[in-house]
């Protein structure tokens, strides 16, 4: 398997956040997360995480 491309990188994670409750993914901006205004589509719940990414070794 190949390096990762920034482009790729960038189009998947980019503003990409997770709720803490149900682990749904989620897109949104980041000022919309930190004033809680969005709430999960799964839980109705406004906490949410960035997506960790896994390095590989």
């Amino acid at each position: 398997m190949g390096t990762k491309l920034p482009a790729a990188m960038t189009r998947l994670f980019r503003n990409m956040f997770v709720c803490k409750n149900c682990g749904q993914k989620m897109r949104s901006e980041s000022l919309k997360v930190i004033s809680k205004s969005i709430t999960c589509r799964r839980c109705r719940k406004h906490n949410f995480r960035t997506v960790s990414l896994k390095k590989n070794k």
